[in-house]
């Protein structure tokens, strides 16, 4: 059986076709609620081969090959007894239009099969829209280090800066095991490190998730509030890098704020989080005291199949499992994966950004309409409420008032002032975009 999905994108076919033969163009694609991890991407479209391990440790290894650049290539599964022949097709429709198809052959369900190409086509056609709009403010590729490489934020803006034709550098704290990746020591970088890099995003920071215990709390501040001062020290020293665009949290606006509307300029709140954020940030001075540009992303909450809170409800919500946290008042600041690494690639480029940036759409919601959201999108109900009481069970009387029950109605001011464009600005088109719920292309 065949099937056959087809777009149409407002871009020339080279630029096209020149997307799909960068580094991090099959992770930009892979849909995150798969479950897929990508091992290896093919180093060619003409004769290489990918590997992904799928749930259940099963290999997906694809073969490229019947390569006319810019017009086709080909894969074929070659690692499992089961026929899987997908053709890559592109042409021209004028000079700056072209139609991309997809044909499988393949006995796997068709309707599982046109939600992927679905969640593909409107990835590469945003994707490219954005990157094409990025180019016009700064053309120039930049070499770019990143820290937390490897994390769900990390993963996502690494892949989506190579498709833009950005160099892009791991830093990781063990023996490098390929080109594109530095070692590095958190607690003592050595500013060597960043020979030839123009600019550096630091994500790493241990999970905030989990029980507030004393060394939970512990791991979440020293892993963040000293890197952060080390690494600023260390890029005041080096040569080379003029950005630093660094991660934050809203928490900095402590655990409750109740209904005022929190833009850049409001005041630091109470708690943990706050103290530890407010630190945080305060660690990147000796990078902007040498005079970089430094860019503090204060993120919300991060919607994406692949990881972070949707990744933990979804499978609750399949279950008839699903309801609101406590009384469901509480507003919930939230930002889509794909919106967030748009964040950080406009900041990248854009010498007129500066300082504090609120990651976050301009549609806050509270938890009960983000339960109602997804039990709709998912087709389930959402009726099993989560008592206060059982959150303070599970992750302490401050875990849950820090993070499930924490209510922050957050605004990005200076992003609207700067007229970025959020893809997914609405609750319902982000979650049908991560979880695959999005109309098939035609």
């Amino acid at each position: 059986m065949s099937i056959e999905c087809s777009s149409v994108l407002d871009q020339p076919i080279e630029d096209v076709f020149a997307w799909h033969e960068r580094p991090g163009a099959f992770q930009r694609l892979t849909p995150p609620w798969l479950g897929a991890r990508l091992v290896a991407e093919a180093p060619s479209l003409a004769d290489g081969r990918a590997v992904v391990r799928l749930p259940g440790g099963i290999r997906w290894v694809a073969q490229h090959h019947d390569y006319d650049p810019p017009y086709r290539f080909v894969d074929d599964l070659v690692s499992l007894p089961l026929p899987w022949h997908h053709v890559h097709s592109f042409a021209p429709e004028g000079p700056s239009r072209t139609r991309l198809t997809d044909t499988v052959t393949t006995p796997l369900p068709a309707l599982a099969l046109r939600r992927m190409f679905a969640y593909r086509h409107a990835q590469l056609r945003d994707d490219l829209g954005v990157q094409s709009d990025l180019r016009l403010i700064d053309p120039t590729p930049q070499t770019v280090a990143v820290t937390g490489s490897s994390g769900l934020v990390g993963t996502a803006l690494s892949a989506f800066l190579s498709t833009a034709g950005h160099r892009v550098i791991r830093l990781v704290r063990r023996a490098p095991l390929a080109d594109d990746e530095r070692a590095w020591n958190p607690f003592a970088p050595d500013p060597g490190v960043f020979e030839g890099v123009d600019a550096v995003v630091h994500l790493a920071g241990a999970s905030i998730a989990g029980r507030f215990t004393g060394r939970h709390k512990e791991a979440i501040a020293s892993s963040r509030i000293e890197p952060t001062r080390r690494l600023a020290g260390a890029l005041a020293q080096a040569r080379g890098p003029r950005v630093l665009l660094a991660a934050s949290a809203i928490g900095y606006y402590g655990s409750d704020r109740g209904d005022e509307l929190l833009d850049e300029g409001a005041g630091r709140g109470d708690g943990f989080l706050a103290d530890v954020v407010a630190q945080w940030e305060a660690a990147t001075k000796g990078a902007a005291d040498a005079g970089m540009r430094v860019v503090v992303v204060r993120t919300g909450i991060v919607l994406s199949a692949a990881g972070g809170m949707l990744a933990l409800l979804r499978p609750l919500f399949l279950a008839g499992l699903g309801g609101r946290v406590a009384d469901g008042n509480q507003w919930l600041s939230w930002i889509d994966l794909d919106d967030l690494t748009d964040v950080y690639a406009r900041a990248l480029v854009d010498p007129a950004l500066a300082g504090v940036l609120n990651a976050v759409t301009p549609a806050p919601v509270r938890n009960a309409e983000l339960t109602q959201t997804l039990a709709r999108v998912l087709h389930r109900p959402a009726l099993v409420a989560v008592p206060k009481a059982a959150l303070g069970a599970v992750l302490g009387t401050e875990g849950a008032r820090e993070l499930a029950c924490a209510s922050q109605r957050v605004a990005p001011a200076r992003l609207e002032a700067a007229g970025f464009c959020f893809r997914r600005p609405t609750l319902d088109a982000s979650l049908r975009h991560q979880l695959g719920h999005a109309s098939p292309p035609s």
